[in-house]
């Protein structure tokens, strides 16, 4: 009798295993599958492997099985809701959001980048030779390097020439300086007392400044309609303090590439560019992010490469493969050159650094090295799609860096992707 019951247990428990075994593969398809799927209008997503769809609301999705997987298409935006499963068994729900029709213009041009900072900038402290000994009144106030000086004595600061007259003011009178700074996005006030050195007729700070910057970078994209567009892929910071410039007003140029400086293992390679004799301002500078500069351009811009507008792919629909970037290696030119997508992180919140990606073109290489410093914001394309734009290099290969996803460009440039009513991912 026991070893009947014996018999049948084991019986029970290879039949649960026979069956686990014949709907395991299945089953790991469906928990493979999103719960939550984001494309555009009129671009398509393909599944896997082809799996039936049990149940969909009223939206206007399409599907079709191509070489053994299901692609599902939108026909124009909505929400829907999916489920996939066996027979009235569900498995799976998905949502899926078709977002509004959207393209823009790849860039690759060459750009000058001037900007004015957001007050001035504190670059360093230096010593003045007073009477009492060598003194340095700025440091000795507590402001330090990367401080942004807006107010003085209740004068707003916009450029160098703004700040003598207050100095000079408050040395005669004696009388320390009210000054109202920035240092990572706080306000404090600090008082500052002027000194005159042995040698000087007038009164000073103790304080090396800057109230403007410059440099070439490269255009990403532009919006066709609204002419708002994005370029460099990373932030614009000092030189000598490496903090993100505060940006009052600023213009982008058009550039010429004079020359490159090869990059080397160790040693980052250089565009070395010129702007343009004409001086040409292509549009102003509104925001500087981590994800690049953004403004709206002011003039016509022609990539000579790619002129009409192209699809966007997001962080979700970049393949691991070949590629390609626009980009400006002699004079005003774009051109394509091929690279590989190493790796790509689908994200669902704004951040830096989402591909990693390799220069494989021989011609690109052998003209730079690989990734130089000014093709920052060169546009990464894939399956005639914008997906990206190269933001920084690998100092110990310069073959290869990072890109950055252009959904998050375009968010910064105040594009709407997703829709009005949209659900953002």
């Amino acid at each position: 009798m026991k070893n009947a019951k014996v018999r049948k247990i084991i019986g029970a428990i290879l039949l649960v295993l026979l069956f686990s075994a014949a709907f395991y593969p299945p089953i790991q398809q469906y928990a493979s599958l999103p719960d939550e799927l984001i494309f555009f209008e009129g671009q398509s997503y393909e599944l896997d492997t082809a799996l039936p769809v049990m149940a969909q609301d009223e939206s206007p999705l399409t599907f079709e099985e191509v070489d053994g997987k299901t692609q599902i298409k939108g026909l124009e935006s909505n929400q829907s809701s999916l489920q996939f499963g066996f027979g009235r068994l569900p498995l799976k729900s998905m949502d899926v959001t078709v977002l509004p029709k959207l393209k823009v213009i790849p860039g690759g041009q060459s750009i000058g980048v001037r900007v004015q900072t957001d007050g001035v900038l504190v670059v360093g402290h230096h010593l003045i030779d007073t009477k009492d000994g060598d003194v340095s009144p700025g440091e000795l106030a507590g402001i330090n390097v990367g401080d942004m000086i807006t107010k003085m004595d209740g004068v707003n600061i916009e450029e160098m020439s703004d700040i003598n007259e207050v100095v000079q003011n408050a040395g005669n009178s004696d009388k320390p300086i009210e000054m109202k700074i920035k240092r990572n996005g706080k306000e404090m006030t600090k008082e500052l007392t002027p000194v005159k050195g042995k040698e000087d007729q007038s009164y000073r700070l103790g304080l090396y400044i800057r109230d403007s910057a410059a440099g070439v970078g490269t255009l990403t994209f532009h919006d066709p309609n609204s002419k708002k567009y994005g370029a460099l892929g990373h932030v614009i910071s000092d030189m000598d303090t490496r903090q993100p410039i505060e940006v009052h007003e600023g213009e982008i140029v058009s550039s010429k590439v004079t020359s490159i400086e090869k990059g080397l293992t160790g040693e980052p390679g250089e565009k070395l560019a010129r702007f343009s004799n004409d001086r040409k301002v292509l549009g102003d500078i509104k925001k500087n992010s981590p994800f690049g500069i953004f403004g709206t351009l002011t003039e016509e811009v022609s990539s000579g490469q790619v002129n009409e507008p192209m699809e966007i792919g997001l962080s979700h629909q970049v393949e691991i493969g070949p590629a390609e970037i626009l980009t400006v290696v002699n004079g005003d030119e774009v051109k394509r050159f091929d690279i590989e997508i190493v790796s790509s992180t689908e994200q669902k919140h704004p951040a830096t650094k989402g591909m990693v990606i390799k220069v494989t073109d021989p011609e690109l290489l052998e003209a730079t090295g690989g990734i130089v410093q000014g093709m920052s914001g060169s546009p990464i394309i894939q399956n005639d799609r914008i997906i990206g734009a190269v933001t920084h290099v690998f100092v110990n290969d310069p073959t290869s860096g990072y890109g950055c996803h252009i959904e998050w460009m375009l968010q910064e440039a105040e594009i709407d992707i997703y829709g009005e009513g949209a659900k953002a991912s």
